[in-house]
């Protein structure tokens, strides 16, 4: 095991809401989510994490209720950043802070051209066993941005892309793991993509998540070493999981699911990639 620990940003949910509607979850839930149980639920996810990882934040800003999402910061990559240009004209005022935020912390920013979006690492994800990033498009990231990430991170993009609206991240569908091992729901890429995926990781590495694991955002995990950090996973699949070494922690996130986003949405990992 490696003797440094991770190290994960969050922003705390002191504003967050549902108040607008720019993916499938959040319809019907404008004003029905509890803040002071939404509090609670961060919380208690960054207590869980920071026993195995450091925990730094974010300020969280007023009007600004997905800044919690903080998957969405941008992507990583040892001491460089990528900014996140977001789709939805909701987040955009969300990409100063987060750029300063960078900065701030000593991060070498690259900056996409305003005409291209890109979601950070919710659409932007470190293999854990190969030197590759697996980089989505379909909805909120465009396939031009995989060439800019390629060049700056002088990095191996595999392309893959998401043809259900539910699944708008990758990072809602799919989850590396430790070892080469992946978290991942099939039905939410297009066949290509698919084949992409089998052809890099072996069936025995292969952890599939069913229709239901998938609506209850269980790809949308958190992985620090052998410990995945979820909302909810189905008997089976922790059978699975476990199986592969893995040890499965629960952790309630109700109030973030009506927004469309759960545990691994609220973090975004510094120390990345891992095998670097």
């Amino acid at each position: 095991m490696s003797i440094t620990r991770d190290r994960i940003l969050m922003c705390p949910p002191d504003f967050f809401t549902v108040d607008y509607v720019i993916n499938p979850w959040m319809a019907g839930n404008e004003g029905a989510m509890s803040l002071d149980l939404a509090k609670a639920q961060w919380r208690n996810l960054r207590g869980a994490l920071s026993e195995f990882a450091d925990v730094v934040t974010i300020d969280p800003q007023p009007d600004l209720p997905d800044m919690v999402f903080t998957a969405n910061a941008g992507a990583v990559y040892r001491d460089k950043a990528i900014a996140s240009h977001f789709m939805p004209l909701e987040r955009r005022p969300e990409e100063p802070h987060f750029k300063q935020w960078f900065r701030d912390n000593g991060f070498m920013l690259h900056e996409l051209d305003e005409k291209i979006g890109f979601e950070g690492a919710g659409d932007c994800l470190h293999d854990r066993r190969g030197p590759w990033v697996w980089t989505g498009y379909g909805f909120r990231t465009e396939i031009e941005a995989h060439v800019e990430i390629e060049a700056f991170f002088d990095v191996e993009v595999v392309s893959i892309r998401l043809t259900d609206e539910r699944f708008y991240h990758i990072d809602t569908c799919f989850c590396p793991l430790t070892d080469g091992f992946l978290l991942y729901h099939p039905p939410a890429f297009d066949f290509d993509s698919r084949m992409a995926i089998e052809t890099r990781i072996p069936p025995h590495k292969r952890i599939i998540c069913d229709t239901i694991d998938a609506g209850n955002f269980a790809c949308n995990a958190v992985n620090i070493g052998d410990r995945v950090f979820l909302h909810k996973a189905s008997e089976p699949l922790k059978a699975r999981l476990m199986l592969a070494g893995f040890k499965v922690h629960e952790i309630e996130l109700t109030e973030f699911l009506k927004a469309g986003g759960s545990a691994k949405c609220l973090t975004l990992k510094l120390t990345e990639p891992p095998h670097a």
